[in-house]
């Protein structure tokens, strides 16, 4: 039996359909249990219960492994990221108690405790919490994941569809390195297999600069969209005005240092197979053809459950 939280998302979707391929059992903790399930009797679906630890361990109870993507992309509402990292030592708590052998444990690069940003120092005490926990465990820290279900990559699509110019903050010079999700379930399951606690990052073979990420997509969207470099505070500052339009947070401060630092890279050597310019060829029609909001996705559901209370 395997544990994936979130299963019904994004990275957890992959995940668990991976392992079902694989002909492995899969259940799921989810903040949306009661959401149309898409593997239908194939994956048993529970609440987190992060408030009732007794239930937690019942849900992990026979699971030999854990496959953790918990966590959230900002701040909003009652939303912190000190309640995830709270949530997060909970739930591995949970999974020791009942007897969970091995946890996966989705991260991301450059994780670090001593970060100023507190998405990737958030990120790194999620990290120490597993390494405490006396779980064998494997932290997969994955670059910038992109594919069919992605929020950001196809929202920067919809953007190049829908604007007359597109913003370049600063230079554009900073890089990133995609990584296909597809190809990063592939690596979580495979991290499974072995009993020596391991951290591994999740690289695709192809490396950009922002520019050139933002090229390869107006190329394949929208030839000839011209692109517009702005001070990173004017970037942001219009993003909040989309972001009003739509009812959505489209980018945050933090994430803009993050990407203009370099977060989204790594040092080690590609892992992944799929290479974007490909993926990108083959999904040109879809990427970008509407909006994917992170607030319907991840919070509202919080705010209705707070609401019927």
């Amino acid at each position: 039996m395997n544990v994936v939280t979130g299963a019904f998302g994004y990275i957890g979707r992959y995940i668990a359909r991976h392992l079902l391929e694989s002909g492995r059992a899969v259940q799921t903790i989810t903040t949306h249990p009661d959401r149309p399930n898409p593997f239908g009797s194939a994956v048993r679906a529970f609440p987190y219960n992060f408030d009732r630890s007794d239930d937690l361990v019942a849900s992990l109870r026979g699971a030999s492994t854990l496959y953790n993507t918990y966590w959230i992309r900002f701040e909003y509402g009652e939303a912190t990221f000190q309640e995830a990292v709270r949530n997060t030592v909970t739930l591995f708590q949970c999974a020791r108690h009942a007897g969970v052998e091995r946890i996966v444990h989705i991260s991301v690069t450059n994780a670090s405790l001593e970060s100023g940003l507190p998405y990737y120092l958030g990120k790194a005490l999620q990290e120490q919490a597993l390494i405490e926990s006396g779980v064998s465990y494997a932290i997969v820290r994955p670059t910038l994941v992109y594919g069919k279900e992605d929020i950001l990559v196809n929202n920067i699509a919809w953007l190049i569809r829908k604007v007359p110019v597109f913003p370049i903050f600063g230079s554009g010079e900073y890089r990133l390195q995609p990584v296909y999700v597809g190809d990063l379930a592939g690596i979580a399951v495979a991290c499974a297999r072995d009993s020596k606690s391991t951290v591994v990052d999740a690289i695709g073979p192809e490396s950009f600069t922002f520019k050139e990420f933002v090229k390869l997509l107006a190329a394949k969207i929208r030839p000839g969209l011209k692109l517009v470099h702005v001070p990173p505070a004017m970037g942001i500052a219009l993003g909040q005005a989309i972001g009003l339009a739509v009812r959505d947070i489209i980018l945050t401060k933090a994430e803009l240092r993050g990407l203009m630092d370099g977060m989204l890279t790594s040092g080690q050597a590609p892992n992944g197979s799929t290479r974007f310019t490909e993926w990108l060829e083959a999904h040109k029609e879809e990427v970008g053809s509407s909006y994917s909001s992170e607030l319907a996705r991840h919070f509202r559901w919080r705010c209705a459950a707070l609401a019927r209370r």
